[in-house]
């Protein structure tokens, strides 16, 4: 049934998205994500949007932001989505522009000192 509605199953998904089947129903208790509409032997059926959601959240998740944020986040950007000449929800988008690239920050220099780490001992192996 998947296949002729366009939508996909949460198996699916979980394959497109690189997500745990787990992961996916997390996100979707928490609100983060909802199937679009169910089959009729009550399988979750995701859309197209549902998808882009999952990996938005995909993203957010290894630069530490929260389940509030990341909803916010997908809050936001659908707004903009309607109304993109809105200044308050550009003005949003920056700040979390400016959060995203301080925290990708963080994460290379966290790097450069494990990949310090891993050199030394790399030599201390000769």
């Amino acid at each position: 049934m998947a296949a002729r509605t366009g939508l996909l199953q949460i198996g699916q998904v979980a394959e497109r998205t690189g997500l745990s089947l787990r992961t996916i129903r997390f996100y979707e208790e928490h609100g983060l994500v909802r199937p679009t509409s169910r089959s009729d032997g009550g399988f979750r059926l995701y859309s197209d949007d549902d998808v882009a959601r999952l990996e938005v959240i995909k993203r957010m998740k290894p630069l530490g932001f929260t389940l509030e944020e990341m909803q916010e986040l997908l809050t936001l950007l659908s707004g903009l989505a309607e109304r993109p000449g809105d200044a308050a929800l550009a003005d949003r988008l920056r700040m979390f522009h400016e959060a995203t690239t301080a925290r990708v920050h963080a994460l290379r220099e966290q790097l450069s000192i494990a990949e310090g780490f891993a050199a030394d001992l790399a030599v201390r192996l000769g």
